[in-house]
């Protein structure tokens, strides 16, 4: 028998050798992003549960399922989806219709000078193009946990530092914006904590270098601000969470509401916070204020 003839092996093509490129992530349908943002809340409130219960194995377990579905990633994606203009996004546009009005006088005589710009700091920044971002009445510092643009700062804002009383005229913001991002957090007491460390982040009496930013007595009345955006169902239909609650919460840790919009999707509040001197701090636990099967769960704890 003849000596079998040996196949040559076909050389791979060079684009089979390449890393795969990037794919960008397809377009979503308005029912796939809401199951997405949904799916994703409601396995992240597990996990915060599982680990506060020191369940390592059904953390781990539910930690898996978030991966599956893509992490954060996936759910930035389809939140960026959900408040494009196509569909009616973008939460800054109502934060815009109240703050407007009042920065007129400053802002009339269009390019601003930097040093009158009010200082915002936007947490859970998902895009540098909204509305206060064009608007360019703002200096902004944007920061996300998982930053997706070179001009977002990767920080979780729990860690952030605390600026130094003596320099918070300078580091200090005149707004701070948590918009969809209290909901985000799986812990009804991490979501009272964060509400609480807004205040340390806004700068109150201005010095002569700062005061020009916040130069009349409506602006005054404004300012420093806290811009705070929640799902709908989170004050109207929670079995432990209402507006009432909300709002003695929010009075009791040194804020006055200046502005709210209801709408069928999204709660919109911009509150005042009026000082240190001002804070009555209480404690406010979980308690059931409306019975039934049809309610969610979503609180804030005061400790």
């Amino acid at each position: 028998m003849g000596a079998k003839k040996r196949r040559l092996k076909k050389p791979n093509l060079l684009s089979r050798s390449r890393p795969p490129q990037f794919q960008p992530l397809p377009p979503l349908s308005s029912n796939t992003t809401r199951n997405v943002i949904r799916k994703h809340h409601t396995l992240q409130k597990q996990l915060s549960q599982a680990v506060a219960a020191e369940n390592i194995s059904l953390a781990t377990s539910l930690q898996c399922q978030l991966d599956a579905t893509g992490g954060l990633s996936a759910y930035q994606h389809a939140s960026v989806l959900g408040q494009s203009a196509a569909r009616g996004g973008d939460s800054s546009k109502v934060l815009m219709e109240w703050l407007t009005p009042l920065l007129k006088r400053n802002f009339t005589h269009g390019t601003i000078q930097s040093h009158l710009k009010l200082r915002m700091l936007e947490v859970g920044a998902l895009s540098i193009d909204n509305a206060c971002s064009r608007s360019g009445l703002f200096d902004i510092e944007r920061i996300d946990l998982h930053s997706r643009h070179a001009n977002i700062l990767e920080q979780d804002f729990m860690e952030r530092p605390l600026p130094e009383s003596k320099n918070l005229c300078k580091e200090g913001f005149d707004v701070v914006s948590l918009s969809l991002v209290l909901n985000y957090v799986g812990d009804a007491k991490k979501r009272g904590d964060m509400l609480r460390r807004v205040g340390s982040f806004v700068r109150t009496g201005l010095d002569k270098e700062h005061e020009e930013v916040r130069g009349n007595e409506q602006m005054e009345e404004a300012f420093p601000a806290l811009f705070l955006v929640l799902p709908a169902p989170c004050v109207l239909n929670s079995r432990y969470f209402d507006e009432e609650t909300l709002e003695r919460m929010m009075m009791h840790e040194g804020y006055e509401l200046v502005q709210k919009k209801l709408s069928k999707k999204l709660v919109y509040y911009l509150w005042r916070f009026k000082g240190a001197k001002e804070i009555r701090r209480q404690s406010l636990r979980k308690v059931e204020l409306r019975p039934g099967g049809a309610r969610n769960n979503f609180s804030i704890v005061m400790q």
